[in-house]
């Protein structure tokens, strides 16, 4: 049932798409011959007619469309009608184009707006973290922290932990010997190596039996992550120089020396790279009875894991009177849409690898798991945010999509005269061809992402 549930949410979000074109061109005197749901590919389940406009129901649901005697090679409607599309002044045109991006816009505001005015609520994005157990092995550095089962986790690293994500990265990416150290603490750690044996250079073999000595104490990396990767906007990617398996052995001798012989095969820097890998600390803020305490550094195994258990509760806003669930609602969709807009940003410049661009299919799943576990209200947020993901992917200047037609009539503006109608057909045509194509790669990641579960 939840399934069901997130599918005619989605169903909604497209109708309300096309009946915003739909109802723009009526508004101008515009013919609509044919109101399309699903793509025209593959068989029609089911048309009807409503008035003049012939309805559609295709077997191919991911989309919409509506169609006017424009798009009609053998329409009877003399070429100078004005119910004609092309025979509208540009700005009425572009309104017609544009309307299901608003429509979109709406839909998703009145969806959460209903949500803040029924629950009286709104998630606010943000989670409380709390330790719950300690499952540590004894001799592990998290008891020695000063870490008490309850305590709830405010930064690690200085940096605000708002979800378990955030906090799970940071400690996976500082395990143990992870072979990934910064350029900047190996040339600190070089530079401490140079002041100790000022005869050696950075890339000299250090001749064999000569001894070395090392520092008392090194530096090491300590990892932090931007707002983006904290909210799960972007990978987060640690950069730096890999320490060469081959190292490893000068890893074994160096472990726990003050002076170090050489065996004639390393040079100062990749004895300085060896010093800067190893444990990476992570410190702790937490909150305890109403106070923030500091905690003594934990240093992650070769796997990634400190040994706590978290627990997670999300901080929810109130939105008990008609000012508030307006103004909230609005802040709700902003502070998404302006994420959604970054990752999107991300996706294009292969920050986000295209194997984990998901569709509807994924979409629909994981609503209904939402909805399931957390209630209607869950599922319809979600559908706010798919129709202001819906409107931001159609405006996009891409020929087959909305903001394509407006960039034609934007170029006719500019030039004076409509372009060729053959050259837009060719264009849109190849353009949809691989819209296509890219729907059926995303489809085939979400039944990958169901498979792998």
């Amino acid at each position: 049932m939840s399934i069901i549930i997130m599918i005619l949410l989605l169903s909604l979000l497209i109708l309300v798409h096309e009946a915003g074109h739909f109802l723009a061109a009526r508004a101008f005197g515009i013919r609509v011959d044919k109101f399309g749901f699903g793509l025209p590919i593959g068989p029609t389940l089911y048309k009807t007619k409503v008035g003049d406009v012939e309805v559609l129901v295709h077997a191919f649901l991911l989309g919409g469309y509506v169609s006017f005697p424009d798009d009609e090679k053998d329409c009877d409607l003399p070429k100078d009608s004005p119910e004609r599309f092309i025979n509208k002044p540009a700005w009425q045109r572009a309104i017609v184009v544009t309307a299901g991006v608003i429509a979109n816009v709406i839909c998703a505001i009145a969806l959460v707006m209903l949500v803040a005015t029924v629950s009286h609520k709104l998630p606010s994005g943000d989670y409380e973290i709390y330790a719950t157990n300690i499952s540590a092995p004894k001799n592990a550095s998290i008891w020695q922290s000063g870490l008490i089962e309850g305590d709830r986790i405010l930064k690690a690293n200085g940096c605000d932990i708002n979800n378990a994500y955030s906090l799970i990265t940071i400690v996976k990416n500082s395990a143990k010997d992870n072979g990934i150290v910064s350029e900047k603490t190996v040339n600190e750690n070089f530079e401490k190596l140079k002041e100790l044996n000022p005869g050696l250079s950075k890339d000299e073999i250090i001749p064999e039996g000569i001894a070395i000595r090392l520092p008392e104490s090194t530096s090491k990396d300590v990892i932090t992550m931007d707002k983006y990767a904290l909210k799960g906007a972007k990978y987060f990617k640690k950069e730096g120089i890999s320490v060469d398996i081959k190292l490893n052995e000068l890893k074994k001798a160096l472990e726990n020396k003050t002076v170090y012989t050489s065996d004639g095969k390393y040079t100062m820097y990749d004895v300085a790279k060896v010093m800067s890998d190893g444990v990476h600390p992570i410190t702790l803020t937490v909150l305890r009875d109403g106070k923030e305490v500091e905690l003594k550094p934990i240093y992650p195994d070769k796997e990634g894991v400190i040994g706590i258990v978290l627990g997670s509760k999300q901080t929810m806003i109130e939105t008990k009177t008609p000012n508030a669930v307006v103004k909230e609602s609005c802040v709700y969709l902003w502070d998404n849409t302006y994420m959604m807009m970054y990752s999107l940003g991300q996706l294009f410049t292969g920050n986000i690898p295209l194997k984990d661009m998901h569709g509807v299919v994924a979409i629909t799943k994981i609503g209904g798991d939402m909805i399931e576990k957390s209630g209607k209200a869950s599922g319809i947020l979600l559908a706010a945010l798919i129709s202001m993901n819906l409107a931001i992917l159609n405006i996009l200047p891409i020929p087959a999509l909305d903001g394509g037609h407006l960039m034609f009539l934007i170029i006719e503006k500019i030039i004076g005269k409509p372009l060729d109608e053959k050259v837009i057909e060719v264009i849109s045509s190849v353009f949809f061809s691989l819209l296509i194509i890219l729907m059926i790669f995303v489809v085939f990641n979400d039944i990958t992402l169901l498979i792998r579960k």
